[in-house]
Formats: structure tokens, sequence, C-alpha cells
């Protein structure tokens, strides 16, 4: 929020001792980059991939094909279906080609479960966007609880079991683990970068 303008006006009779201050202000709206996108609903696909020549010409096989194919459809066709049919003969041609993309694990402790977490967590959230009713909200608040509780949990578990590591580590007397063990653990995974 940016403030343009401030005036105070002495003259008003407000029956306090307090002036009266007008401000002209800007108020910008913080929109998240995700929330601001169109969310993608489906499968990522490894784009990194078309920069390998054989798979580049793959992919521009298969999309020449199957635009091929689509030439032979019939005018009068609905518009929306037309659309569904170059979507889903792209969408064929990336999966065939590029395979899909793998997602990368921040959490060295996530699983499968914490995953099923986030997706009920974002299904009750969409649901009570659509109906803010008293149940719709319980049931969030409820979903909430049960995955944080959960992620706590294994977020313990995997906090035990590196301190148990490097417990391991400082009876063998193995001090390089035991270094590098501690520092990962303070600042995190990093990987190393090799000087050329």
């Amino acid at each position: 929020m940016s403030i343009l303008d401030v005036r105070s006006f002495g003259g008003a009779d407000c029956d306090t001792d307090h002036y009266l201050v007008v401000a002209k202000l800007r108020e910008k709206l913080a929109v998240r980059k995700q929330a601001a996108q169109q969310k993608f609903e489906g499968e990522r696909f490894n784009r990194g991939k078309l920069k390998e020549l054989e798979v580049k010409e793959k992919y521009h096989n298969e999309i020449t094909n199957r635009f091929a194919a689509l030439e032979n459809l019939n005018v009068d066709e609905d518009i929306n279906r037309g659309w569904e049919n170059i979507k889903e003969n792209i969408k064929n041609a990336a999966k065939e080609s590029l395979g899909l993309h793998e997602w990368k694990q921040h959490k060295p402790w996530s699983d499968k479960e914490c995953g099923d977490f986030l997706d009920q967590r974002e299904q009750a959230k969409m649901q009570w966007i659509h109906d803010p009713s008293q149940s719709n909200v319980h049931n969030l608040n409820n979903i909430r609880r049960d995955a944080s509780r959960h992620f706590r949990t294994k977020n313990k578990a995997y906090v035990k079991v590196k301190i148990e590591e490097l417990e391991t580590k400082s009876k063998i007397n193995n001090v390089r683990g035991l270094y590098r063990g501690i520092n990962d653990f303070k600042k995190g995974y990093q990987p190393r970068t090799t000087k050329g």
C-alpha cells in the first residue's frame, strides 16, 4: 500500500482533542503467482528432453502425424469438440515422446501419504470456496489440523533418525561424516558445485 497524500484538518469539530486526518492511498492487492495464472490441471511433460535431437524429431513426427489425421475432420463439427481433439492430440504426442516431468521432492520426509493429505486439503479448500457454508469451514479446518499433525509427526521422525545417525558417527569417531551431517542438517541439502 502506498500513501500518496496526507492532510490534517484542525478546523473540523469532532468533539475530541485529535485532528481529523485525510489520506489518499493506493492499494495493490498481492496475488500469488500460482493463483494469478490458471492452475494447470493434468500432467506436466518433461520439456527439457526437447534439447535432445532424437526426442525433438520424434515429437515433431508425432505432432505432424496426429495433425494430418485431424485435417480429415468434419468442418461443421462443434468448435469446442474440435479444440478438445487438438488438445488431446498434443498431450498424447508429448506423453509418448517426452514423458512426464518428475517432481522434485523438497522435503526428505515427505511421502505419498503427505501428498494425499495435500490433495485432501486442496479439495476441501476448493469446496469451501464454492460453498462457504459452516460445514465446509469445519471440514476444511479438520483436514488442515490432521494434515499439520501428520506433517509434524513425519518431520519429527525424520529429525530423530538424522540425530541418531549423527550420534552413531560421533561414537565411531567419523568426524568428517559428523561435520557434513551437521552442515546438511543446519542448511538443508545443497548440491556440490565443481570448480572448472
